[in-house]
């Protein structure tokens, strides 16, 4: 029974063999193989734009002697595995990109300090002239510079990621219908 209230985007891809779908240079068992490119590039764009509450049915269209074929090697494992992959391989990066906005915190606050301290000491050391004024501004926007990389790691660098992460997940859960043609 499906859940009228939650609407469901449908992707159809036509083939003509199944392996279409696959990676040809995958050596991997059926139900472990990378998808082509090309097939996921397509997934993923119509995914894209669907509501992100639709759910997702992938309907494959093969001819008849192909059908068989794929219906015993799982293609919904297949598909669930592929995008279950693609998902733990964007949370790797997402706890990668966290790890260097730590770092670039570590190198951006002691800068910033820096130049503070420096403004301070220009501006007391050399006085209230026009000079000394510019010089301790440009110390306190060197110091911010240092920090706009976390700060855009923190703030915004994370959220395609997240929304990568999101879409793969979905399509792990799609359901997958073989339809002969």
């Amino acid at each position: 029974m499906v859940d009228e209230a939650v609407p469901t985007g449908v992707i159809e891809i036509r083939l003509t063999k199944l392996d279409q779908l696959f990676n040809s240079l995958d050596p991997a068992p059926f139900h472990e193989r990378d998808l082509d490119d090309d097939a996921e590039e397509y997934i993923v764009a119509w995914v894209r734009e669907l509501p992100a509450t639709a759910k997702i049915q992938i309907l494959v269209h093969l001819p008849e002697s192909e059908v068989s074929g794929a219906a015993e090697q799982s293609l919904t494992t297949a598909f669930a595995n592929y995008f279950d992959y693609r998902a733990s391989v964007v949370e790797r990066e997402t706890r990668e990109l966290f790890r260097m906005g730590w770092r670039y915190l570590l190198i951006g606050l002691p800068v910033l300090v820096v130049c503070f301290i420096a403004s301070q000491l220009v501006q007391t050391n050399i006085g209230a002239s026009p000079l000394a004024r510019a010089l301790g501004e440009s110390f306190i926007i060197v110091g911010w510079v240092a920090n706009w990389k976390p700060i855009e790691t923190f703030l915004y660098g994370w959220w395609p990621l997240r929304r990568r992460y999101n879409l793969y997940r979905r399509l792990a859960r799609a359901t997958v219908e073989l339809r002969s043609r």
